[in-house]
């Protein structure tokens, strides 16, 4: 608490009944003339590299911290130095033992790049294969599992003593926190991520994936192809003879939404550095330790939301932000409609080089987020992928229409959405949930005759007006019997499409077919007989 007092909040740390462990009066006055902004920047800049990291994860989550805090968040850099290839020498021989020599001819000591959490050296197998080595700096796990404990109990307190800061959830953003430095010191996780990459990717002849020497690779060492070509952010990228811009612009964006709409697992940082410029125009990917994972649900919204945004449709958008997010009862969505269009109705129909359609879409969250809608950690960092797409796109071409990429995926999977397979998965799924409720029926069933028998709710009952407690007890009989009639239609419909007998309709079973309809038909009316109550 010492180095936030230093920078300007002393208050914070007697907020939280801290302020007895502070030695001294710091001097503040300097500090107190800067935004508090600046000062919690400085602040985790002091720290070191857990709350460097902390703050690049705030600068991507405008629905969580105001927007001053996440542009100032955004002037965090990893200022790390590499260590002497001596001091990082027993992780290897911690990994191998004393058969490194059997696993490399030769080591550069030199490293290739040095960041935080780990550096890497080019290195030759003794089988003659020209790898990368990702090794891990030696204490990084104890300094951040210190640095995470101290941040549980920092939020802790402001959570209990600090109502201010309640809002924006600091266990919630610690937690956020924790997964995603977990992953990404893991490298058994990250060889992993690069296995369902190459997976995705074996038949693409654009797109090259590192092959990843499992068989030497742990969790503190990767073990990696090294690729022969040159970064995007190396100057000699689009230089080399041969390369057509446009193409490899066209390879890297379709490469990416594949990734996002096809296969729900995409690159969660497609910056400049991560994308290599190699012969015949293609491109490969490295650093996989932050990926993102889309549910079924999240690629349908995803795709809705880009098809809401070409057609300018804002109320569409809105409901799918508020689908996305918990339920909040004061949600006003004809506000927050008003408020999206009102953010990005002024950018459409200028030329795409004018527009960052990846930060609209961050802003859009800040928009979301005053309406008391928070959105998934998933959500979060697509729209921040696409900020740094864009910015890798924007290196190749002048001007590019990345919604039109967008578009192209998203109709593809919306059509998806409705064709016989998908329809089927999904009369498959109902089937199930609606078979589990069945079977659970008679004994909820069972509880709600034991509480009515009760004598405690018979007299509870007693007072209440009994014409209500008649008109009740025969819509719920009524209601009762239309459940069970429809449930076993469900079961019974879903049972004909497992057995595929009979004669089909849109790949379905007729009976199936006949038995859904009805069983809809008949809940529709239920329904309608409710309101109408």
């Amino acid at each position: 608490m010492g180095v936030f007092a230093k920078n300007g909040f002393p208050d914070v740390a007697e907020k939280i009944r801290l302020g007895r462990f502070l030695v001294g009066r710091h001097k503040t006055a300097g500090a107190t003339k800067l935004t508090p902004a600046e000062r919690m920047r400085m602040s985790f800049e002091e720290l070191g590299p857990t709350f460097v990291k902390l703050g690049q994860l705030l600068a991507t989550r405008p629905d969580l911290v105001p927007t001053e805090f996440v542009e100032e968040f955004k002037r965090l850099h990893d200022r790390v130095t590499s260590l002497p290839f001596s001091d990082i020498q027993f992780v290897l021989e911690e990994q191998f033992g004393t058969e490194i020599d059997n696993v490399f001819q030769s080591i550069d000591p030199r490293p290739l790049a040095a960041a935080s959490i780990a550096q890497v050296h080019r290195a030759v197998l003794i089988d003659g294969a020209e790898v990368v080595v990702k090794i891990q700096r030696p204490g990084i796990i104890e300094k951040i599992s210190d640095d995470i404990s101290i941040l549980y109990y920092i939020a802790d307190l402001l959570q209990k003593y600090v109502p201010e800061t309640r809002p924006f959830n600091p266990l919630g953003i610690v937690d956020e926190f924790f997964r995603t430095l977990e992953l990404e010191t893991n490298f058994i996780v990250e060889a992993n991520n690069i296995r369902r990459f190459q997976e995705n990717f074996k038949n693409d002849p654009t797109v090259k994936i590192p092959h990843v020497y499992i068989e030497y690779s742990g969790r503190k060492v990767l073990v990696l192809e090294a690729l022969k070509g040159y970064l995007l952010s190396q100057k000699e990228a689009l230089e080399q003879e041969g390369i057509d811009r446009a193409k490899v612009m066209s390879s890297g964006v379709r490469c990416y939404f594949r990734q996002v709409f096809r296969y729900g697992f995409f690159h969660g940082d497609l910056h400049a550095g991560n994308l290599f410029i190699l012969p015949d125009n293609r491109i490969g990917l490295i650093d996989f330790g932050i990926v993102g994972r889309l549910n079924r649900r999240v690629q349908d919204a995803i795709a809705n939301m880009f098809m809401a945004l070409y057609s300018e449709d804002y109320e569409r958008l809105a409901y799918e932000y508020v689908e996305l997010a918990p339920y909040d009862d004061r949600v006003n969505v004809d506000s927050f409609a008003k408020d999206l269009q009102n953010l990005l109705a002024p950018y459409f129909g200028l030329s795409m080089k004018n527009v960052d359609l990846g930060r609209l879409l961050m802003d859009s969250t800040a928009v979301a987020a005053k309406h008391h809608l928070v959105l998934p950690s998933e959500l979060m960092l697509f729209f921040k992928s696409i900020v740094t797409v864009e910015g890798m796109a924007n290196v190749i071409m002048d001007d590019f229409n990345l919604l039109d990429y967008a578009m192209e995926f998203a109709e593809e999977l919306v059509r998806n959405k409705y064709s016989s397979e998908r329809l089927r998965e999904d009369f498959l799924l109902f089937g199930k949930d609606s078979t589990a409720v069945l079977k659970s029926m008679p004994r909820q069933i069972k509880q709600i005759l034991r509480k009515v028998n009760h004598p405690a709710f018979a007299f509870r009952v007693s007072l209440s007006e009994l014409e209500s407690l008649k008109n009740a007890v025969e819509t719920s009989s009524g209601l009762l019997f239309t459940g069970i009639f429809v449930g076993s239609l469900i079961l019974g419909s879903s049972i004909m499409i497992y057995l595929q007998r009979g004669p089909m309709l849109f790949q379905l079973p007729v009976l199936s077919v006949v038995g859904f309809t009805t069983a809809t038909i008949l809940g529709l009316i239920a329904f309608a007989k409710i309101i109408k109550r």
